[in-house]
């Protein structure tokens, strides 16, 4: 009797929580017209069916089919003569389990290129008590589960718009990625999606925190200017950035930048795009170049500390291995075409990364994917995408929310078929 006594207690506190805050949102939204609360949000799940991976084809319900699932809140005050207030935070959920991360289909799986002793230039002997619980650990950060399950994972800042532009601060998508974004056929959604193919390592941050941001709007051009510090460090582990989009009835230009330095201050990824569209016939041709470049990766320089009973010298060949083998130096390029008629929207997309490296991770994919739209907030999505990998390349294909992993070894190629519902409000 007590644990039921308790239990309804418990209820009528989330209860007496959740009417609270729904009065205090009416009467934030009430108490003037020049002010706003915006509740908003995305659901989006549906089956998948990957081939390539490690033990066969994995068939299961996924999370973020064309577009991650999220629960954001954003708002603004009016403050007259040109300026505003305006804040937004924006949390990552996953509609498959509830939680706010999750994993690749492949799992921890890490490519051969950092799984196998020989591909690292490391004896063989090293394989079991050396590579492999080091590999492991890099698995371990596959997905979005190594972003410490942060609720406002996706975006949290505040800014001020001013007659001259906006400041903005908090975490925020970097200006690479948001000219990735704009000139990608699919605007990221779908395993089709550009990025797909430079997943893991990653070929452009997508958000950085403890960013300031300046952006204008003039007229067709846009820009941003960013500059960030990594957590508790001014000093190392920056990113710099920068973007400028013209946009004409016709068709649109970018270019955008980002540049940023490991945890030991020394030049990291850097990223810089050129893009552009051409509308022709019914649809939108979009096409993208990305250059990649890192070569001092971010989070490796603790690997000789952990493995300092080996002595220092077998300890810092071990690190230097991983080091070199998440280097980057690769050209990205895509392009697509977009067709809408009435409810139905088409897309098909060719992207391909070539990897400049010795290991020559080679990645192209292409595809097709469709949408109806039963209303404005509602749609169903159709995708099918092949991943064609050579030489030491191991991408397989994942969804808006989640990247796909890597196949079942180097060369091996995959296919991603994925039918999902998404909903707006």
């Amino acid at each position: 009797m007590r644990r039921q006594r308790f239990k309804r207690n418990g209820d009528n506190i989330i209860m007496k929580k959740f009417f609270a805050f729904t009065a205090l949102a009416s009467a934030a939204m009430a108490c003037s017209a020049q002010t706003s609360l915006t509740v908003y949000g995305i659901v989006d799940a549906g089956v998948t069916k990957v081939s390539g991976l490690k033990g066969g084809s994995i068939k299961q319900l996924s999370s973020g089919i064309m577009e991650g699932t999220r629960l954001g809140f954003s708002g603004s005050e009016d403050l007259g003569g040109g300026w505003r207030a305006l804040f937004l935070a924006e949390s990552r959920i996953e509609a498959d389990t509830g939680a706010v991360s999750n994993r690749a289909p492949s799992g921890s799986q890490v490519p051969d290129r950092l799984s196998q002793a020989a591909l690292l230039g490391l004896p063989a002997a090293l394989q079991a008590q050396v590579v492999t619980p080091v590999a492991n650990q890099i698995g371990a950060q596959i997905g979005v589960n190594h972003l410490a399950n942060n609720f406002w994972d996706r975006q949290i800042y505040l800014g001020l718009v001013t007659p001259v532009g906006a400041i903005l601060a908090g975490r925020q998508y970097t200006p690479a990625y948001e000219l990735n974004a704009t000139f990608d056929t699919m605007n990221t959604q779908s395993s089709l999606a550009f990025g797909q193919i430079a997943s893991f390592p990653p070929g452009i941050d997508i958000r950085v925190s403890n960013s300031l941001a300046y952006r204008i709007r003039l007229g067709g051009f846009s820009g941003a200017l960013m500059a960030a510090a990594a957590e508790g460090s001014t000093s190392t582990g920056k990113l710099l950035g920068f973007n400028g989009i013209y946009k004409a009835p016709q068709f649109s230009v970018g270019v955008g930048y980002n540049t940023r330095e490991n945890e030991k201050g020394a030049k990291s990824l850097t990223s810089a795009a050129v893009g552009a569209t051409l509308n022709l016939g019914p649809g939108v041709v979009t096409a993208q170049i990305v250059q990649i470049k890192d070569d001092n990766p971010t989070g490796l320089s603790g690997i000789a500390a952990q493995l300092s009973a080996l002595g220092q010298a077998t300890a810092g060949l071990v690190q230097a291995a991983f080091i070199n083998a998440t280097k980057q130096d690769a050209r990205a390029m895509h392009i697509g075409y977009k067709a809408v008629f009435g409810p139905n929207t088409w897309y098909t997309a060719y992207s391909k990364l070539d990897d400049r490296r010795a290991p020559n991770a080679d990645t192209a994919s292409y595809g097709v994917a469709y949408s109806y739209a039963f209303s404005k907030r509602t749609d169903v999505s159709a995708v099918a995408t092949r991943f064609v990998n050579s030489g030491l390349g191991q991408s397989a294909p994942g969804g808006q929310g989640y990247i796909g992993g890597v196949t079942a070894k180097a060369g091996d190629d995959s296919t991603s078929l994925a039918l999902g519902i998404r909903h707006r409000f």
